[in-house]
């Protein structure tokens, strides 16, 4: 079983913290101070510690009333957002997921009209995040990640591997400057992703020119970033072609060098260790996969 305080005088020291009152508390709570004051010395009691300092006029949070209030807010705020979102979502199946953004924007946008129409009683609440989760203390259901595979306390499902090529605008093609073979690149700007400079060092490796030095290089935080860089024609970039296959149907970016990168990376999409699924959850991963091998059999 739970080991948890009485409920009731959670509730009491929640309002009694935010009114910073027993008396405002007992107005809320529709009961009389003295039964604030009871509740909240019973939740004392079972915790072996002060929660408030208490004067005439007012009472104050100790230290370790400040601290536990912080998770008990949490708790609370989550109580409440299921709440909502089971008396709003009344035959909806609500899977919360946070994904990689370049992944979210180029890839799994596009294709969220198609997965509504499949499944309209699952209702995905997407946010884009770059960081790891805790899942034992977020109330995120699945993630996509960028990465090696190798996390901890987590079921990881493979989706597929990031393959680079370089990018540019067909503009800069056009320009004065060719690039007809890849020593061509020390004319140009090259666009690195900040944290992961060795990608363009391991594809001029590649490609035979390892020891190239360009005309200059840009750094930004994110490879969104260096592809819309790259589209604005600021220079060369390296991008995962999958991911943005409707620039380069519309011409706003060109492969000049199929040579691709293998990162040794790849998606994955996860969720807490040993985790039963929900129905919302095991469509939007079924969905997920079998699009993910339909992409991989239009690449090939």
């Amino acid at each position: 079983m739970r080991r948890l305080p009485p409920l009731n005088a959670l509730k009491t020291f929640e309002a009694s913290a935010r009114n910073k009152s027993f008396s405002g508390a007992a107005e809320e709570l529709f009961v009389t101070a003295s039964a604030v004051s009871h509740q909240v010395k019973t939740l004392e009691n079972y915790l072996g510690v002060e929660l408030f300092n208490r004067s005439k006029r007012k009472v104050t949070l100790t230290p370790q009333g400040e601290q536990y209030l912080v998770s008990v807010r949490h708790a609370f705020d989550e109580m409440e957002m299921a709440t909502h979102r089971l008396s709003v979502n009344q035959g909806t199946s609500v899977v919360q997921i946070s994904v990689a953004p370049n992944f979210l924007t180029r890839w799994l946008m596009p294709k969220m009209s198609r997965f509504r129409e499949l499944y309209p009683d699952v209702e995905l609440q997407i946010s884009a995040s770059l960081g790891l989760l805790d899942f034992n203390r977020s109330s995120t259901d699945m993630a996509v990640y960028y990465g090696d595979g190798e996390w901890d306390d987590i079921e990881v499902h493979f989706l597929r591997k990031v393959m680079l090529v370089p990018v540019c605008s067909p503009r800069l093609l056009e320009g004065d400057i060719p690039l007809s073979e890849p020593a061509d690149l020390c004319h140009h700007t090259l666009i690195y992703v900040s944290k992961r400079k060795w990608e363009w060092d391991s594809w001029l490796k590649q490609a035979g020119v390892e020891f190239l030095t360009p005309r200059s290089s840009m750094q930004l935080s994110s490879g969104q970033l260096t592809t819309a860089a790259a589209q604005e024609n600021l220079g060369v970039a390296l991008a995962d072609p999958t991911l943005i296959t409707r620039e380069i149907k519309g011409g706003s970016l060109v492969v000049p060098f199929n040579i691709q990168l293998n990162t040794k990376k790849a998606f994955y999409l996860v969720y807490r260790k040993h985790r039963p699924l929900t129905r919302g959850m095991e469509v939007f991963k079924d969905w997920l996969m079998d699009e993910m091998r339909e992409t991989d059999k239009l690449a090939i």
